[in-house]
């Protein structure tokens, strides 16, 4: 070896404690390799973690946009909703006088038009006569005993619910069978 180039392999210098150093310093090293391993780990599950509520937000806020559209009539059709059923007790008035013509039958096409149009939007009636009692379609005004009728059972529609798609806008009013006493 030349004297430019110094001996550095400390078991031929023992005046250099380097070994003893060294092996502190890689098991330092190792036990810092470690933790910033973990540190990697942690951090790598929150950005997933994070990725995964961003995606949830987008979804959420995505479903959200597409039920306010699916649902933006509603305030125009409960307001709709008196006049079709001003239109239908006309009808209903007109059938039993004996003035029956031209007019009432202006009247059911006005109705008719009406219901299709409510209906191309997504509003359709709640089927509510002889079907089993449902309070989440269906608000009982009285209950009457019946022997015709199975208990729980609605005999008269007083007022005709509605639905636009799945959710209801009005719930039929119903007037529901009870076993007689």
């Amino acid at each position: 070896m030349s004297a430019e180039h110094p001996n550095t392999d400390p078991s031929e210098n023992p005046t250099q404690p380097e070994s003893e150093s060294a092996d502190a310093f890689f098991a330092g090293s190792e036990a810092e390799m470690d933790q910033l391993k973990q540190e990697l780990i942690d951090a790598e599950k929150r950005v997933l973690l994070a990725q995964a509520d961003l995606e949830n937000f987008r979804k959420r806020m995505r479903r959200e946009r597409e039920d306010e559209l699916k649902y933006a009539n509603v305030p125009l059709l409960t307001d709709l909703l008196p006049v079709v059923d001003n239109l239908q007790r006309g009808i209903e008035s007109a059938e039993k006088s004996e003035l029956s013509g031209s007019i009432l039958d202006g009247i059911r096409l006005v109705e008719k038009q009406l219901l299709e149009t409510m209906k191309k939007r997504g509003c359709e009636p709640i089927e509510a006569q002889g079907q089993p009692f449902d309070p989440n379609l269906h608000d009982a005004i009285l209950q009457q005993p019946s022997t015709d009728l199975e208990p729980g059972t609605v005999m008269h529609v007083a007022q005709v619910g509605y639905k636009l798609y799945d959710r209801v806008i009005r719930p039929s009013q119903v007037i529901v069978s009870k076993a007689p006493e």
